[in-house]
């Protein structure tokens, strides 16, 4: 993966099923990815990249240290 910082949508929804996530399924407000009992929502498109602070929150209710995504 690209260094810890601002990604484009598509590119988070490709990291995440790497790293055992399955979706994006639609639901509610936000789509969402699931792997085995924790479930994410993923921000919509809107032509901007997801900040980083953003990425941050999404990782962390993901598990996934910033070490093992920048190895991704």
């Amino acid at each position: 993966m690209p260094p810890f910082g601002p990604i484009k949508q598509r590119d988070l929804v490709r990291a995440l099923r790497a790293y055992g996530f399955e979706g994006p399924f639609s639901g509610g407000k936000h789509p969402f990815m699931v792997k085995g009992d924790i479930t994410i929502a993923i921000p919509n498109p809107h032509r901007q990249e997801i900040r980083r602070e953003l990425l941050a929150r999404i990782l962390r209710q993901a598990s996934i240290s910033r070490e093992e995504w920048e190895a991704l």
